[in-house]
């Protein structure tokens, strides 16, 4: 039998390569306890703010910016929906987004945009995770991009400003820029009133963008509000259409009228020519956008006369019934002479004014304190704000000199050596139409009329109105602002543009006036810069449009008109003409 061997095993010794994983293993373990030890107990919070930057998000509601509407609820400036669409360049990169070239094709299509172009810029910034694709896009084409499903672009909302009334009321209401932020005009003025604060929320949100917990509200929103203007649109609309058809008639640089309520200082039109469309912005051009009415500077020529009446009456330097001796027509004042178109002899305070006698005002400026001419004129609003709040506003110029010669005292009388706004003016005008009491201008409707202050005695105001319908009756200057059935006291103005040296031979027209004069409710200013051809005095050019802007007022506000026999008496005795 054979002996079985006895087979013996001995232990083998461990492979270092064992070892090393076994340690690695262990340390790896260690490590991992030791950061999730790090993390939830010394440093809790580092993970959460790390969940946090990947989802918390903050949200805004969406504001529409609020209405300008004219007195009777007309808009004049309204939001409409539109829609921004944005890319997320990272996004389309990851997703390969460019994969199907058709849907980029029809994309650059309906944005109107070269294909190759939208594309470049998308893959130039593919580290960014927004850039703008197009801006204010209607809904309707909004809803076909949304149906391109598009890796990586979006829809966003947001509001572009229409304005309804057009190049009618550009200037005054003024327009937004891309942003809905005011820039000019109205918009601009009351930008944070129309603009309102909106409502943020915190929010956490899928990686897909997709809300899937509200935190809390971060800042309560605040309504926008809206504008209610003095402006009437139907009167604005009328003033707009005939000033636009006689700065084409007479070829004229430009163009402003003004009307204001003499009850409470509200501005009823005020227009501008040429003017802009502000619903179309490719073209815009600055010279366009300028309110004239409110930055523009004229000298008013004869249109002052009125207030220098009433500065002599006020001065007690004349009388209602006393004639001024005019003889022979002309004088010589220092170096300098000052002429009628002919010889007027003596007449009464109101011939000098529907004649428009440069001799007779100039002796009644002459024969009072140079410092009473300018005290009436700075109380009536001249080198001052109107207080219409107009951004660009202009106060015009009256020259503040120690010593002035007699021959500026008597052009300062017919509207030479000063400024003003076609604003300014037609406040002028205002204040005699109230019996001397001066209301700052309003742009915004009133609930109820300022007090105002009394700047010239009702008596003077009153005389001085009454002697002014003359000037729009048979022999006056101003005939063509004659409006049958309402009395107008009105003054026609006719100035030669300054140049360097002296004065050129182009011309400002103006006319201004209030209505009816038996009883004042409009009073408004129409300035036509430089007119060409033969005619340019400012009762041929500017009357027209006054009695027509004028007579369509005061119908559309149902002001009752007079009887033949009234006006007749309110005309005073009937002149011949010469």
């Amino acid at each position: 039998m054979r002996k079985q061997a006895k087979r013996i095993f001995k232990p083998q010794p461990i492979h270092w390569r064992l070892k090393a994983v076994v340690v690695t293993v262990c340390l790896l373990f260690v490590s991992l306890v030791g950061r999730a030890a790090y993390i939830q107990v010394l440093q809790p919070e580092m993970l959460r703010h790390e969940s946090d930057m990947r989802t918390l998000r903050t949200t805004s509601s969406e504001v529409q910016r609020g209405l300008i509407t004219d007195r009777n609820g007309e808009m004049l400036a309204v939001s409409v929906p539109v829609k921004a669409i944005y890319a997320d360049p990272k996004v389309v990169s990851d997703e390969n987004g460019f994969a199907d070239m058709r849907r980029w094709q029809a994309l650059a299509d309906v944005l109107h945009q070269p294909e190759t172009e939208l594309v470049d810029r998308v893959k130039s910034n593919a580290t960014k995770r927004f850039i703008y694709i197009q801006r204010q896009v209607t809904p309707t084409v909004a809803d076909y991009i949304k149906q391109l499903k598009l890796p990586g672009i979006y829809l966003k909302s947001e509001s572009r400003r229409y304005y309804p009334t057009g190049e009618i009321t550009a200037q005054l209401v003024g327009i937004t820029n891309i942003d809905d932020v005011g820039i000019e005009g109205l918009e601009n003025t009351y930008d944070n009133w129309l603009t309102g604060t909106p409502a943020k929320e915190q929010v956490r949100k899928s990686r897909d963008g997709q809300v899937v917990e509200r935190l809390g509200i971060i800042q309560q929103g605040e309504r926008s509000n809206d504008l209610v203007l003095s402006l009437d649109q139907r009167i604005q609309q009328l003033a707009y259409r005939e000033l636009k058809r006689a700065t084409e008639m007479y070829q004229a640089a430009s163009a402003s009228l003004v009307m204001i309520d003499v009850r409470t200082g509200e501005i009823l039109a005020m227009a501008n020519t040429p003017s802009y469309n502000p619903n179309a912005r490719d073209d815009l051009e600055s010279f366009r956008m300028r309110n004239r009415a409110v930055t523009d500077a004229y000298e008013p020529g004869s249109t002052v006369k009125p207030f220098v009446m009433a500065a002599a009456l006020e001065a007690g330097i004349v009388k209602p019934g006393d004639l001024v001796d005019t003889s022979p027509g002309w004088m010589r004042i220092g170096g300098s002479i000052v002429r009628d178109s002919h010889n007027l002899g003596d007449i009464s305070l109101a011939t000098i004014l529907i004649k428009s006698s440069n001799m007779g005002i100039s002796k009644l400026a002459l024969e009072m304190p140079i410092q009473q001419l300018l005290g009436t004129y700075q109380s009536l609003g001249l080198g001052n704000y109107t207080g219409v709040n107009l951004t660009g506003e202009s106060t015009g110029l009256i020259p503040d000199r120690h010593r002035w010669s007699d021959f500026e005292r008597a052009t300062l009388a017919f509207g030479y050596g000063l400024t003003v706004t076609p604003l300014q003016l037609a406040r002028m005008y205002a204040t005699l139409g109230s019996g001397g009491i001066l209301r700052p201008a309003s742009v915004l409707k009133l609930k109820q009329a300022p007090e105002g202050v009394r700047v010239l005695s009702e008596t003077s105001a009153k005389e001085v109105l009454k002697m002014l319908v003359g000037v729009t009756e048979a022999g006056g200057t101003g005939t063509k602002a004659h409006i049958d059935g309402y009395p107008v006291a009105g003054k026609s103005g006719t100035s030669r543009k300054a140049v360097a040296g002296g004065y050129g031979d182009d011309y400002v027209a103006l006319f201004a006036g209030v209505a009816p004069a038996n009883d004042p409710r409009l009073a408004m200013v129409v300035v036509v810069n430089d007119p060409k051809g033969d005619h340019y005095y400012g009762g041929d050019v500017s009357g027209p449009v006054f009695g027509k802007v004028m007579s369509g007022a005061l119908q559309m506000l149902n002001v009752e008109p007079v009887t033949p026999q009234q006006q007749v008496q309110l005309a005073g005795t009937p002149r011949r003409k010469e």
